[in-house]
């Protein structure tokens, strides 16, 4: 297998992720989901970090998991399979949405089978208007993995997400912004300054306030109204202890924009 190519780099509060092996539209091998696991949980635990953009080099966003080299049907041992997904592909899904800071996908090209979902996992979707987004595991009579079969009835409803899965068609970067899958489409060369852009906004909010936001916006498809309400009054306790609730109150008392720290 070659060595994981995502580059990486942070600054102002940002880390910005690409995949880089535009050969291959930037399938991922087993060694690049477990490198860009590791750079999004530690991403996750810096302080210094207050935003993730998520990216792909070359035409390709990210054509799903590289299945060269991948054993055959045949030599397999049963339970083999399971394992893989569940220390692959879902654990890679989970480092998205476990993230505690908002991660952005930057669609710059094909985003297909685990590519489309891990773009989908993410808390923002922009997609530059040659982008398309592909179901493509129904083509090689496969099952969907990587959260597609969580994360897409939640995004547009059983109905949309089933027409998606079972025929694999490719959806364009406009269409996917009409079913909700996308929040913006953008011209292709204005695709990394509008996430950019975006990734400052959020690096200069309030750090806890919005990782709190989104993990009860993940969990609130999936408790009842009792348990959310909790969520929610659990979240509010553990906010108003930071620097930056104190500083929201203060600015709205004093009539001046507030000056978040992510603390």
């Amino acid at each position: 297998m070659p060595e994981p190519r995502i580059r990486t780099r942070t600054d102002h509060h940002v880390t910005h992720l690409a995949l880089d092996r535009p050969d291959t539209l930037n399938a991922l091998t087993p060694d690049d989901r477990d490198h860009l696991i590791h750079l999004l949980s530690a991403a996750s635990a810096d302080p210094d970090v207050r935003a993730v953009i998520l990216t792909g080099t070359g035409r390709g966003f990210c054509a799903g998991a590289d299945l060269r080299g991948a054993p055959g049907v045949g030599e397999r041992i049963a339970g083999d399979v399971a394992r893989v997904l569940r220390l692959g592909a879902q654990r890679l899904i989970a480092a998205v949405l476990d993230c505690e800071k908002p991660v952005i996908a930057a669609v710059n090209g094909t985003a297909a089978g685990l590519g489309a979902h891990l773009a989908l996992a993410c808390d923002l979707v922009l997609a530059a208007e040659s982008a398309g987004f592909i179901e493509v595991f129904v083509r090689r009579g496969l099952v969907p993995d990587g959260g597609g079969a969580y994360l897409l009835p939640r995004l547009i409803g059983p109905r949309r997400a089933k027409e998606l899965m079972f025929f694999g068609d490719a959806l364009t970067a406009p269409d996917a912004a009409r079913l909700g899958l996308v929040n913006r489409v953008v011209p292709d060369a204005d695709l990394s300054r509008t996430a950019s852009e975006w990734a400052a906004r959020l690096a200069a909010g309030p750090t806890r306030a919005l990782a709190l936001t989104k993990q009860l916006v993940n969990a609130s498809l999936d408790t009842d109204r009792g348990t959310a309400f909790a969520a929610e009054a659990a979240a509010q306790e553990i906010n108003m202890t930071t620097e930056d609730a104190r500083e929201g109150v203060r600015s709205f008392v004093e009539r001046r924009s507030p000056e978040f720290r992510g603390r």
